[in-house]
Order: C-alpha cells, then sequence, then structure tokens
C-alpha cells in the first residue's frame, strides 16, 4: 500500500524493487496556482518517476507565494510554504526554480532575480517569453544559466522539444496549429450546431476553459503569442507577437459553419508560420480546414500542431493544451531534463533568443497565397453576380464556384451569397472583398476566410 505521506520525505519506493538515488537536487516554485499545484503534487506524490529519469530527487525546499494562508489543494510538507523570495533566491542548495506566475510583471522581474542568483529556470509563461525572451535568454546565457519552457506553448503537447532538438536535421517549411483551447472548444460547439459565439463562450467559462477575461484567446493574441514562440524555434524569426497579423472568432456566424460543411470543410482558429519565396508569412485567423485532415478533427479544448520538414515530411502533435496536469507534466519534464545537465547544453548551443543571432527575412502580409470563402448578404434581385464577378477580375481572383442558399431565404429579402475562389494574394482578396461590401445589393456582417492548404500551409 502507497505511503499517505509526501514521496520526498522517504527514500524507497514500496511498489518497486529499487532505491531511490539517495543525491538530491533542490528545487523551488514560485506561484502555486492550478499548473503550481499541479507541479507540487507530482513532485511530492510521484518522487519515484523524477527520480527513475532524474538519477536523483527533486527535493521541494521552497514554494513562494502571495499569501500564505490561501487554501490550496495540494499538502505541502511544513516549513515549505513562503511569501519571502529572498528566502528561496539566499537559498545556495537550490540550483533550479520553476516560475509559474502569469503575465509580464513582476514575472520578468522575478525571472532576472532567479537567473542573477545563480539558478537555472523553467517557465510555462508565454507571454513573459514573447515579450521579453532576447532580454532574458542573453542574460541567462551571460550568467552561465538556462531557461526551458516547454510549457509554454501548447501544455502537454512536447512542441518546443521536438522543434529545438528533435527535428534540428530538418529545415521546417511550415507550422500550423491550433493552439489554443479556449477557442478550439468554442468553434467546436457552433460547428456541431450547439450554440452560437456568445453562448458558446458563456459555457467555456461555465467549464473553465475560458478566463473571465477571455479577450486575449477570443482576439487571437494568445496565439499569437505562441506562434511568435514556434516561429523563433523553427525559423529563427525574430518577431514581436503583436506584429502578427491575427484575427480572432468573435465575428463568427454559426451559418459559416454550416456553409463550411457543405462545402466540405471545418472552421478552425489557425497559427501559421509557412515558409514562401518572399519570405516567412505569419498569421492568426479563423480558417477553413478541409474535413478528414488531422487539424479539422482536432475537438473541443485540444490543441494540435502540424510540422512539415524536408526531411521528416509532415509530423503531428495533439493532446491537451492545457490544463493542471498537462502543464504541469512539462514543466515536471524540463525540470528533470535541467537537474540532468541536458537543458544547459542545448540552452548555451541552440542560442535561442540571441539578440545577435541573424534572423530569418519576415514576409509582407499582403503577399500570402491562398483561397478564400466570401459569404455575402446580398438582397435577393437579378443580375447580382456579374458586378460581383467584375469587381474580382479586376483584382485578378478567379472563382470556382458560387452557392446561393435559396433555403436561408427569409420576409427581409436578403439572401446568403457563397463564393469560394482560386488562390490569390491576401492583398487583393481584402481589397476586392471590401469593394464588393460597398454595393448597394450586399449588406452588413459579410464574411470572408482563409482556406488552408491541405498539404501544409
Amino acid at each position: 500500500m502507497a505511503p499517505s505521506f509526501p514521496f520526498q520525505s522517504w527514500q524507497a519506493n514500496p511498489l518497486s524493487d529499487w532505491s531511490i538515488p539517495v543525491e538530491k537536487s533542490f528545487v523551488g516554485i514560485v506561484g502555486m496556482g492550478t499548473v503550481g499545484a499541479g507541479v507540487a503534487r507530482l513532485l511530492l506524490d510521484h518522487g519515484d518517476r523524477t527520480a527513475r529519469h532524474a538519477g536523483r530527487t527533486l527535493w521541494l525546499q521552497h514554494v513562494v507565494v502571495r499569501d500564505v494562508h490561501k487554501k490550496r489543494d495540494v499538502d505541502l510538507p511544513a516549513g515549505v510554504l513562503t511569501d519571502d523570495l529572498d528566502r528561496l533566491l539566499n537559498d545556495r542548495q537550490v540550483s533550479l526554480v520553476a516560475l509559474l506566475v502569469g503575465g509580464i510583471e513582476p514575472a520578468r522581474t522575478i525571472a532576472v532575480k532567479i537567473l542573477e542568483s545563480g539558478k537555472d529556470l523553467v517557465t510555462a509563461n508565454k507571454a513573459l517569453l514573447a515579450e521579453h525572451g532576447p532580454e532574458l535568454f542573453d542574460r541567462a546565457r551571460d550568467l552561465g544559466r538556462s531557461i526551458a519552457f516547454e510549457a509554454a506553448v501548447a501544455g502537454g503537447i512536447p512542441i518546443i522539444t521536438n522543434l529545438a532538438q528533435c527535428l534540428n536535421a530538418n529545415k521546417i517549411l511550415s507550422v500550423s496549429g491550433i493552439l489554443n483551447g479556449t477557442t478550439n472548444y468554442i468553434v467546436s460547439r457552433m460547428d456541431r450546431g450547439q450554440g452560437d459565439f456568445a453562448s458558446s463562450l458563456v459555457q467555456a467559462q461555465r467549464l473553465g476553459f475560458a478566463e473571465a477575461d477571455p479577450t486575449m484567446d477570443i482576439d487571437g493574441s494568445d496565439a499569437a503569442q505562441k506562434l511568435a514562440i514556434l516561429a523563433h524555434l523553427a525559423f529563427g524569426a525574430q518577431v514581436h507577437w503583436a506584429d502578427i497579423p491575427r484575427r480572432g472568432i468573435e465575428q463568427l456566424q454559426v451559418d459559416d459553419f454550416r456553409y463550411a460543411q457543405q462545402l466540405g470543410y471545418r472552421i478552425k482558429l489557425i497559427a501559421l508560420a509557412e515558409l514562401t519565396r518572399s519570405g516567412l508569412q505569419l498569421s492568426v485567423s479563423p480558417m477553413l480546414v478541409k474535413l478528414g485532415t488531422p487539424l479539422a478533427e482536432v475537438q473541443d479544448n485540444f490543441n494540435a500542431i502540424r510540422v512539415v520538414g524536408d526531411a521528416v515530411g509532415p509530423v503531428f502533435f495533439h493532446g491537451q493544451g492545457a490544463g493542471q496536469m498537462p502543464t504541469a507534466s512539462a514543466v515536471v519534464a524540463d525540470m528533470i531534463d535541467t537537474a540532468v545537465g541536458r537543458t544547459k547544453i542545448t540552452f548555451q548551443t541552440l542560442k535561442l533568443w540571441s539578440d545577435t543571432a541573424p534572423s530569418i527575412e519576415i514576409a509582407y502580409p499582403g503577399d500570402a497565397r491562398a483561397r478564400y470563402y466570401y459569404r455575402l448578404n446580398i438582397t435577393d434581385q437579378s443580375n447580382v453576380l456579374a458586378p460581383v464577378s467584375e469587381i474580382m477580375g479586376r483584382y485578378g481572383i478567379s472563382i470556382a464556384s458560387v452557392f446561393q442558399h435559396d433555403d436561408d431565404r427569409s420576409d427581409s429579402n436578403v439572401v446568403p451569397l457563397v463564393i469560394m475562389t482560386h488562390e490569390t494574394t491576401e492583398q487583393n482578396a481584402a481589397a476586392a472583398f471590401r469593394e464588393i461590401n460597398q454595393l448597394d445589393f450586399v449588406h452588413p456582417a459579410a464574411q470572408r476566410l482563409k482556406v488552408l492548404n491541405s498539404t501544409g500551409g
């Protein structure tokens, strides 16, 4: 029978025939929210796993929080919990700290203090890395320290390690993915006809998939922060996340999901980084994704990333992109790699986020090429297609198909007209769409969505 007290207080696992290594690596945690509690639970209750892989016990020495009196869902050993950061920073036994505080400040200040105190850093804070990656990584290198951040993108999916190490024999051609579980839950629900955007967001909040203020999720900012990290790992791109063109899901209509299905697609919020002749194209936006392809079948709060390399071809990663234990799993894996010494080797060799490293050219967003879906709300009258076609023709856009949905006819005499284009540029597609919307028979709330290339871009 397993013991009822924390694993780190004993030296042998009664369920195994081997002894836990006596050697210890003393570690700390800053932040004891949902993820921090999960990390502490793995370290305390399942130390046999970490010891087996690290060759030593990861001994939880300090947990720093703002409020030591707050009730938490993990039992910590006596004397571990503190609100004194200096107690952790000044403890020379501690060689590794997991920083699990969200936001930019005070996370950035704490991260610098941890590095300057001579300790390696593990973090799940994507916003911090997307905003201050170059500064923090160069500072860590100057101090001979390392930063590990697997949990910063896609939770428990090991995409960081695979891009930085396992796939480094490849020239990466594209990275496309569903990087936000909140938005994927919402669009999955709308795709199944279970509600519109507003009701689906409320349900996501009720289930804990969305924050009380979900703005960063639904407007595409969260996915852009993660894409900036992946683009740096895959392509060496030095791009600020706020400079990535992005569009959220708040304007999506239930009818668009139905029409997309009739055309053989699903709508997903896709983060895309793709090598083109003019440079690296980056974007975050709702896109039509071909039914039957892996990304189209990712449901609810799951994340997925498709990577295409010139040698390996397409590789697909799928799993829980957030949540307590999936994210904690990635954090503890980084702690193990850091304790063993693997992180230090790769960190110094890869020179990630170096201000002095050459960066790939970022392509002009308007040059991106794709097919497009237009849904126009038009007055039900004759001779409406000719002026639409004339405008598209002037921008060099060829029409692939046109559908007028008579089943949606209403007393308002306004009907939807759905147009699928052949490949064109983003610049031309956007300009034609703006001009079409000025026609007197086209009503407000039209829709334009990119179609994701089924081969990866």
